[in-house]
C-alpha cells in the first residue's frame, strides 16, 4: 500500500479586490493577465524553476469569453511558463479554487505528483455573473422534474435562510459592518501586505490595496439601503421571507486572482523551501439545492470528523461571507468563538471573486495564524447547486 505523503503550502498570494463592474480598479486588466501575475509572484517569492510544475489547477465560474478556451492554460502561457506545463480550469462554484487546492494536495499525497498550482480568477467586470449560461437552459427536463416547483436564485436561498434562522434586518448589518470593521483595521496595519500582489494597469498605475474595504461602514448606514432580491413570485411561496439581504450584508462584485503553490513535504525539502502550513483534512458535500448555501454545515462536520480535532481546536475559522446569514448560521450550529470567526473581516469586506476566494481565503487565513501563533486553520465555502467545500490546515 502506498503511503500517504504531507501536502504542504509554500506560498499563497492574491490580487487586490477590484470592484467587478466597468470602471473597477483592476477592470482595464486581461483576466488571463490577472492570474498570470499572481503566478509570476509564486516563482519570484519562492525561486522555484517554474519547470518543476507538473500541473496549474484554476478555479473560474464563468467559463465565458474572455476566460473561456482554459484561462489557466492561457495564464501560464502569459506568465511565461515553459510550454511543457500543463493546467486545467475547473467549476465547484464559489469553491472552485479552494476545489483547485483539494486537487493539488489529493495528487500529492497520492504520490502522483510532486508539485502543483491551485489558483483562480474572476473577472466580474468583463464576464458577467452568469455570463456563460445566459439564455440557457443549465438544469434539464430531469432536474425541472426531481424539483417541479423549481430551484431559486443564492439571493432567495440567503433570504430563505436569515428567515428559517430568524436572523433580523439589524443582526445581519450588524454583522456586515463587523467585516468592514475588521477588514479596515487589518489593512491599516499592514496585515495584507504579505498577500497582495500589486497590479499594474495598463496606463502604468499600480493597485496594491483592496477597493471594495469601506473603512466608515456601520449598522445604520446599511439600514438605509433596499432589499436586493425583493421578488412578489417568492413572497408567495415563502410567505415567511421578509426580504432582509441587500447589497450592504452581502459580498460586492469582484475582479480577482490568487494562487498557491503546493508540493511534497519531501520535495519542498529537497529544494530548500520552507513550508508554510500542511493540508491536514479535506471535504467536499452536496446538500440541499434549495437551501444552496448551507453545505457549509454537513462539510465542516465531515472535516472535523476526518480531522480528530473538535471546534475548540481550530484556531482560526474563515465562513466565505457570500450573505451575512450563512458564518452567522454557521458560527450558531457550532457554538463557534465569535472572535475567530472571519478575523480580519470576510468577503462582505474583502470581496468574492468567486473563482479566486477559495485560494484568497486561504492566503488571508494562513496568515493570520502566523501573525497569531495560531496551530490549526478552517475554512469552509457555500457553492452554488447545494455544495461546499472545508478544509483544514495545520501552520507550519
Amino acid at each position: 500500500m502506498t503511503e500517504v505523503r504531507d501536502a504542504v503550502i509554500v506560498d499563497v498570494v492574491r490580487t487586490p479586490s477590484g470592484r467587478g463592474k466597468p470602471g473597477g480598479a483592476l477592470s482595464a486588466v486581461h483576466p488571463v493577465d490577472l492570474l498570470a501575475g499572481v503566478l509570476r509572484a509564486l516563482v519570484d517569492r519562492t525561486g522555484i524553476d517554474p519547470a518543476l510544475v507538473e500541473d496549474v489547477i484554476t478555479g473560474c465560474v464563468s467559463q465565458a469569453g474572455q476566460q473561456g478556451l482554459n484561462i489557466g492554460r492561457n495564464a501560464l502561457l502569459s506568465a511565461g511558463f515553459p510550454e511543457s506545463v500543463p493546467a486545467t480550469t475547473i467549476d465547484r462554484q464559489c469553491g472552485s479554487s479552494q476545489q483547485a487546492m483539494h486537487f493539488a494536495a489529493q495528487a500529492i499525497m497520492s504520490g502522483t505528483q510532486d508539485v502543483v498550482i491551485a489558483g483562480g480568477v474572476e473577472m466580474m467586470s468583463r464576464v458577467p455573473m452568469g455570463s456563460a449560461i445566459a439564455g440557457s437552459d443549465p438544469w434539464g427536463p430531469g432536474v425541472a422534474a426531481r424539483y417541479p416547483e423549481g430551484l431559486i436564485a443564492q439571493g432567495h436561498s440567503a433570504e430563505l435562510i436569515a428567515a428559517r434562522a430568524k436572523f433580523t434586518r439589524a443582526e445581519l448589518d450588524e454583522y456586515a459592518a463587523r467585516s468592514h470593521r475588521l477588514a479596515a483595521a487589518a489593512a491599516a496595519a499592514g496585515d495584507f501586505a504579505g498577500e497582495i500582489v500589486p497590479v499594474t494597469l495598463p496606463d502604468g498605475a499600480v493597485v496594491d490595496t483592496d477597493q471594495t474595504v469601506r473603512a466608515g461602514t456601520t449598522p445604520e448606514s446599511l439600514a438605509g439601503l433596499k432589499p436586493s432580491f425583493a421578488d412578489p413570485a417568492i413572497a408567495a411561496r415563502f410567505p415567511e421571507v421578509d426580504f432582509s439581504i441587500t447589497a450592504g450584508n452581502s459580498s460586492p462584485l469582484t475582479d480577482g486572482a490568487s494562487a498557491a503553490l503546493i508540493m511534497a513535504a519531501d520535495t519542498a525539502q529537497r529544494l530548500g523551501l520552507r513550508p508554510r502550513a500542511r493540508f491536514h483534512a479535506l471535504s467536499v458535500v452536496g446538500d440541499d439545492p434549495l437551501l444552496m448555501l448551507t453545505g457549509v454545515l454537513p462539510a465542516t462536520r465531515a472535516v472535523l470528523a476526518r480531522s480528530g480535532l473538535t471546534i475548540g481546536e481550530i484556531d482560526a475559522y474563515e465562513v466565505n461571507e457570500a450573505f451575512a446569514p450563512v458564518p452567522m448560521l454557521w458560527q450558531r450550529e457550532f457554538a463557534a468563538d465569535p472572535d475567530r470567526l472571519n478575523p480580519r473581516g470576510g468577503a462582505i469586506a474583502l470581496g468574492h471573486p468567486m473563482g479566486a476566494s477559495g485560494v484568497r481565503i486561504m492566503a488571508t487565513m494562513l496568515g493570520f495564524l502566523e501573525a497569531t501563533g495560531g496551530r490549526y486553520g478552517l475554512q469552509t465555502m457555500c457553492e452554488g447547486g447545494g455544495l461546499a467545500n472545508a478544509t483544514i490546515v495545520e501552520r507550519l
